[in-house]
């Protein structure tokens, strides 16, 4: 069977199960792309652990290790998947060793910046969003994702469908309550998205959209600029959030579920690379 033809079934199969969050879809979608391109649209049963080696190695010296590994990851779920189906009759990407990543630093923002982002905001929509993802800690996928009627007005709180289809509350301040119910009442669409766009479509007949994840990122960097704060973007402002529980004395068990990770070793990262609580604990207990 060709590589675009076993794509295109994979994809639909994930869809239909929710096993993958669109974006990692997406994000396989340009790599089959990026293959087919690479070798032709060759019969999967011809793809050998020679030929998937060879690939990688054209991008071993541009791509970072985190990329790299997230290709390697693509051949590993969509062979595993064929192999499984019954389709191939022997997984050669099970032999591919994911490199293992160091621990990197988490980047995250002052409680300045934030408030300088706050008041370079412009609309109802870019204080909402930024509200948002400041105070729930939520992934820009999730987030993109949602819609309207997660939220609970009674305990400020929204159901976010998180990593491998895990629901999670989370939960957020009178601030952000305040401007998600002004942009929201302001909206005039009945599309059932929490945030669309602000440009009305001809061919939607006349309604708003669904805000993308790169339109979603967009509005985050724009409202940095504008701030004048540099490079900040919607990841950024989970770990902003990770930071900001740590410091005002959250245990990391609580964070761990509010960022819905799986392993706490994930979290933990956090207190690992927080200098100034460390610092702030040797002069209290020495």
């Amino acid at each position: 069977m060709l590589l675009s033809t076993i794509w295109e079934r994979y994809k639909k199969e994930k869809q239909l199960s929710g096993r993958n969050v669109p974006s990692t879809l997406d994000q396989y979608g340009m790599y089959s792309r990026l293959f087919i391109e690479h070798v032709g649209d060759m019969e999967i049963e011809d793809v050998t652990l020679k030929i998937m080696k060879e690939y990688l190695h054209i991008h071993t010296e541009r791509l970072k290790p985190g990329s790299l590994a997230q290709r390697m990851k693509y051949f590993r779920s969509i062979w595993r998947w064929a192999h499984e189906e019954g389709y191939i009759t022997e997984n050669p990407a099970a032999r591919l060793e994911i490199p293992v990543e160091g621990k990197r630093a988490p980047k995250y923002e002052s409680e300045e910046t934030i408030e300088m982002m706050r008041v370079a905001c412009k609309s109802p929509l870019e204080n909402s969003i930024l509200e948002v993802f400041f105070a729930t800690g939520c992934r820009i996928a999730e987030i993109q994702g949602a819609n309207k009627n997660i939220v609970d007005w009674t305990d400020r709180s929204m159901l976010i469908l998180g990593k491998n289809d895990k629901e999670r509350d989370v939960y957020f301040g009178v601030r952000c309550a305040i401007w998600l119910k002004k942009y929201l009442n302001a909206r005039t669409d009945t599309d059932v998205a929490l945030f669309v766009t602000e440009r009305k479509f001809k061919s939607n007949g006349g309604q708003s959209r669904r805000l993308s994840i790169a339109q979603l990122r967009a509005i985050i960097k724009r409202i940095a600029k504008r701030a004048g704060v540099g490079n900040v973007y919607p990841h950024k402002l989970r770990h902003s959030f990770a930071m900001h529980m740590l410091r005002n004395g959250a245990p990391l068990e609580a964070i761990q579920v509010f960022l819905g990770h799986a392993d706490i070793a994930t979290t933990k990262i956090y207190a690992d690379y927080d200098t100034e609580m460390k610092r702030q604990l040797y002069k209290k207990y020495f």
